[in-house]
This record gives structure tokens, sequence and C-alpha cells, in this order.
């Protein structure tokens, strides 16, 4: 377990050891100027998929279906960044946010 308390892997930008690319797609990134945040991942109709806590480092990774999404960011004092992004089977979309 990590030190979070759950069985997730640790969020580090170099995908998990066993990670098959061949059969779903990956959207990951890094938040930079920003302490705590969220990712939020919504569908082509802006639609509520998932959330995760962006890591200490900045760190976010969504397995997603292929298609349009976009990738929301959470941050204090009412930050909100939206990034449009297309996942492909097979591939891993790096996203770089500033906050």
């Amino acid at each position: 377990m990590t030190a979070q308390g759950c069985g997730a892997p640790e969020q580090t930008i170099a995908l998990p050891t066993g990670i098959d690319l061949s059969n779903q797609a990956v959207i990951q990134g890094r938040v930079t100027g920003a302490g705590t945040a969220y990712a939020r991942l919504l569908d082509h109709t802006g639609e509520f998929t998932g959330e995760v806590v962006v890591s200490d480092e900045g760190v976010f990774r969504f397995f997603a279906g292929p298609g349009d999404w976009t990738v929301r960011i959470i941050a204090g004092g009412g930050v909100t960044r939206d990034i449009q992004v297309a996942a492909r089977i097979g591939e891993v979309s790096e996203l770089a946010v500033a906050v």
C-alpha cells in the first residue's frame, strides 16, 4: 500500500509496470503552480466520469476509452482549467497544465 493508504499504484509520470497499452488509452499529465489540486475527467458531453487527487509531484492519470475527453483541473483559490484531449488505444496522451 502507498503512504496515502490505498492499494492504487503511486502516481508517478512513468506508467506502472505491467500496463498493456494494446487495449487501453491513457490520459496523464503534470500540474504545476498548484498546491492541492484535483483532476476530473469529463466525457464528450461534459458528463462527469472520474476524479483523482493530483499527487504531491503534480501527477494525475486516467485510463480511458478512445474518444474525445476534457480534463478539468480544480485547484485552490477557485482556479479551474479545462483541457481537451483525444484519447487513442495504444497511446499515452500527455498533458502539462500550469495554474
